[in-house]
């Protein structure tokens, strides 16, 4: 699995369909996660974020949706293997953020991740 394919599958792993932010399908219907993909030299902390999107008049579900992915990766994070490698996904700071919207029932939580990269050899 290559580091685009890891990471899909990390945000696809929280019950909502995930998508490159760039690769959003038109008729994609809230829930859903956006992330960005950036790729590093081993070692290197690397910035990346994720937005948590829903259409509701409620705070409730996307803070419960915020507070199940910072429990993934509380306590050390989460390990995952790529090819040649594996790569330590962590909270960054500030790790969540609402954000507001021109549609009052649009709820975004953006979340920030430092990822880094190892190697096996």
């Amino acid at each position: 699995m290559n580091t685009a394919q890891a990471i899909h599958s990390f945000w696809s792993s929280f019950g909502l369909p995930a998508y490159d932010q760039y690769t959003v399908p038109l008729e994609a219907q809230m829930p859903y996660i956006t992330y960005s993909v950036s790729e590093n030299a081993f070692n290197v902390p690397t910035a990346m974020s994720a937005s948590i999107w829903y259409r509701s008049p409620s705070w409730e579900k996307i803070t419960l949706k915020s507070y199940e992915i910072a429990r993934t990766l509380s306590a050390g994070g989460k390990v995952i293997r790529v090819d040649g490698g594996g790569m330590w996904i962590y909270k960054g700071t500030p790790f969540s953020q609402r954000m507001s919207d021109t549609d009052d029932t649009v709820r975004r939580i953006v979340l920030n991740i430092t990822v880094e990269y190892f190697t096996d050899y």
